[in-house]
């Protein structure tokens, strides 16, 4: 643009010397001085800098991965000796390196990812008794797993699942202690003999209407 003002400015010039009328003199001179003006803004005014845009930065941020879904491994074989317990689960194409076992006092989870595109979970909440968490170990063999727990005190466990007893008196016997002999009374009512019947009938009817204190006494 400042390139063309001077041309301009040179064909002025050329003119304002030819020119003899002071009219057109006068315009030609007042055209020059705006025409240097504009030059000289052309020329102070910086040439545009393009703006550079900063490039999208990538996140770091991974998407949540969905939750595992994982087989149940609820079948498996086990022993014990006085000093640990053995399990035994029959998988092919278990790397040692995807097993992910967790071991606590009265439970344990193992976890198997990857076997031929799928996950598998053996989860046992509540053992018969307690183990040494940092004792136990997991073994990958080719056709199966064999995971070793420590028994926290040497003994034989009835069960590897803890098992509630069974032999508990019930909470109305524990409050009325009759009720158990009453119960007592009713076994042997049932698998005696005439003459015993007899006598067991007589005892209960006499507890009931509270003439003997033992319904057992004399029997």
């Amino acid at each position: 643009m400042a390139e063309e003002f001077g041309l301009d400015l040179e064909e002025l010039k050329q003119l304002q010397n030819i020119a003899k009328r002071p009219r057109v003199l006068n315009l030609i001179n007042s055209e020059i001085s705006n025409l240097e003006k504009l030059r000289d803004s052309a020329i102070s005014v910086k040439p545009e800098v393009p703006v550079s845009v900063p490039a999208p930065v990538s996140s770091s941020i991974k998407p949540v991965s969905p939750a595992m879904n994982y087989v149940t491994l609820g079948t498996f074989s086990w022993d014990q000796d006085n000093e640990k317990v053995k399990m035994y689960i029959s998988l092919e194409g278990v790397d040692q390196d995807n097993v992910q076992a967790e071991f606590n006092p009265m439970s344990l989870d193992i976890k198997i990812h990857d076997v031929k595109g799928k996950n598998y979970r053996c989860a046992i909440p509540k053992l018969h008794k307690e183990i040494v968490p940092e004792k136990c170990k997991v073994l990958v063999k080719p056709k199966r797993i064999i995971i070793t727990m420590f028994k926290s005190s040497r003994g034989n466990w009835l069960d590897i699942h803890h098992k509630e007893d069974k032999i508990k008196p019930s909470l109305e016997k524990e409050k009325d202690p009759m009720a158990g002999i009453m119960d007592l009374m009713k076994n042997m009512y049932e698998g005696g003999d005439e003459e015993m019947k007899k006598t067991i009938a007589k005892a209960w009817t006499d507890a009931r209407s509270g003439k003997v204190a033992d319904p057992l006494k004399g029997l």
